[in-house]
């Protein structure tokens, strides 16, 4: 079920964009890479703007790729977190997002541990709010970051079939990939044990027909055109429901890459636990890996989402 707001201003989550807009969204982002990556001088799009980024939740690439997103859209930026803030006094998201909007920022960038906190803050104010992830809900920007890394290798993706591995029942990730991608037209298989990829994901499932469950990842390998690996988050609990058999069973081992279909490509929304979803070898060496260009493209897909929402609000 959406728990976002309809308000277009606003960057809450990939659920219900409709194809058009999401298209236009990576075609942004396409063309700011060349900025991201320092190729050519940054934009002024932010110039003479401050946003402010409410991480209350821990993270690097998110906030570090935010940062850098602002600072080549010729903005300014300053992040919060929840310690050393008011938050560890008991205020809550809200009122600190209140104040800091009455700071004069244009805009608020939030990750929080709570599921539908940006939305909740979008309601209340009267900048833009962009999802930085909440809870187990969304993660909107890092689905753009992945549709255009794997667009960048494999082009169109309509009819293309992508897995999702490990831990879906707590991925905020997850969920914003597999709606990205069927939006697009590609089939979505979610592959990992019953007790993290089961009925509690039939709703997505019935949203989208093109995205279907399996607990079986070697039968699905030859098939795929791309395989994005999912670490497995013990602070969400989910070492509960993992059996000792895990790699065995959902590990991404050099031998199960090379059963991969030629071309196909390896994503991992980071942080990695080597070793336990994904090898070494796979990570560093394998042909098709893509995790590092994932982090080149966060700064251009974060670039589109931050000048989208301020044009808006002009």
């Amino acid at each position: 079920m959406s728990i976002g707001l309809s308000n277009t201003k606003h960057f809450l989550q990939i659920e219900g964009l409709s194809r058009e807009h999401l298209q236009s969204l990576l075609a942004a982002a396409k063309n700011n890479l060349a900025v991201a990556d320092q190729r050519v001088a940054r934009k002024d799009t932010l110039a003479g703007r401050v946003i402010a980024n409410l991480f209350f939740e821990d993270s690097t690439r998110t906030r570090c790729s935010f940062e850098t997103a602002v600072h080549r859209l010729g903005g300014e930026v300053f992040t919060l977190a929840a310690s050393g803030s008011s938050a560890s006094k008991g205020e809550s998201l809200v009122d600190t997002a209140l104040n800091i909007e009455a700071m004069g920022v244009s805009g608020l960038v939030i990750r929080s541990t709570i599921s539908g906190g940006p939305a909740m803050v979008a309601k209340r104010v009267s900048i833009p709010v962009i999802n930085a992830g909440d809870g187990r809900h969304e993660h909107p920007t890092q689905g753009l970051l992945d549709l255009l890394t794997l667009q960048e290798s494999l082009g169109p993706l309509e009819g293309r079939r992508v897995a999702i591995v490990g831990d879906i029942a707590n991925s905020r990730v997850a969920r914003s990939a597999a709606h990205g991608l069927a939006i697009l037209g590609c089939h979505v298989v979610l592959i990992g044990p019953p007790t993290l990829v089961n009925k509690s994901h039939q709703e997505m499932i019935k949203f989208h027909k093109l995205i279907t469950i399996s607990h079986d990842l070697d039968s699905n390998l030859r098939d795929l055109d791309a395989i994005m690996m999912l670490r497995l988050q013990t602070e969400r609990a989910a070492s509960y429901g993992v059996s000792s058999d895990y790699r065995t069973l959902y590990g991404l081992t050099m031998e199960r890459a090379l059963r991969l279909k030629t071309g196909a490509v390896v994503l991992h929304p980071g942080p990695v636990n080597r070793g336990v979803e994904i090898d070494d070898a796979v990570a560093d060496e394998f042909g098709g890996t893509r995790i590092l260009r994932q982090v080149t493209h966060g700064v251009a897909a974060r670039m589109a989402v931050l000048e989208e929402v301020i044009r808006l609000q002009l």
